[in-house]
């Protein structure tokens, strides 16, 4: 409850200050009012590796934001992955030796497919932030691809960035990113992977990705 209260306020606020900071008598319209995003997640690339591969997390996320004027952003998020070990492993838990050794995998894999929403704020030049909130359902499936149980859990992710224009009429882009998420209300999943979600955190600290859309 509590932080479902935290994003209810973060969100409330978010609002309330891209209502009331406006700038008075300057013309606010944008050149593009839509905008459709993809993330290319650095290092968790999937393309690099077959699509059916173990460590493949199967991703596919898309953004389609409104531009309500030259400072604020507002977006659905339709995103889809599959997880094949605890999110929560971090940096200094050694996260990419904890891959090549496959010590910490699931005994299986969790897909989690959910919708969401976005607020961007352009905070100076290209500079921005973004909060994100994504609900997601979550499929448990065994080795062999069976469902052996279903959950759900609030995905959050909070962003930093720099928004690139590209082209004479600036409709493509690309937006360099760090962002830091966290999860919450997860409910009980099956043996083996609630023993492995227990040992690690519920968030995950600076990962680097980039943003490529088109504005129209």
């Amino acid at each position: 409850m509590k932080n479902l209260l935290i994003i209810v306020f973060t969100l409330a606020s978010l609002s309330a200050f891209a209502q009331t900071n406006l700038p008075e008598g300057k013309e606010t319209e944008v050149a593009h009012k839509y905008r459709v995003s993809l993330p290319y997640f650095i290092i968790t690339d999937p393309i690099g590796d077959s699509w059916d591969d173990r460590q493949n997390v199967q991703m596919i996320e898309l953004h389609i934001k409104r531009n309500l004027d030259d400072k604020n952003i507002i977006g659905l998020k339709f995103a889809t992955w599959r997880l094949f070990q605890p999110m929560g492993i971090t940096w200094w838990d050694g996260l990419l030796d904890k891959l090549e050794t496959e010590s910490e995998f699931y005994p299986g894999h969790v897909r989690e497919t959910g919708i969401g929403i976005s607020y961007q704020r352009m905070l100076w030049k290209g500079l921005f932030a973004t909060v994100e909130v994504l609900p997601q359902h979550q499929t448990y499936l065994d080795l062999d691809g069976n469902k052996v149980g279903n959950g759900f859990k609030v995905y959050n992710s909070y962003h930093l960035g720099y928004h690139i224009s590209i082209g004479k009429k600036k409709r493509f882009f690309i937006e360099p990113q760090v962002h830091s998420q966290h999860w919450m209300f997860e409910t009980k999943a099956p043996e083996g992977f609630k023993e492995l979600d227990d040992k690690w955190r519920n968030y995950f600290l600076f990962e680097p990705n980039i943003y490529v859309g088109f504005n129209f």
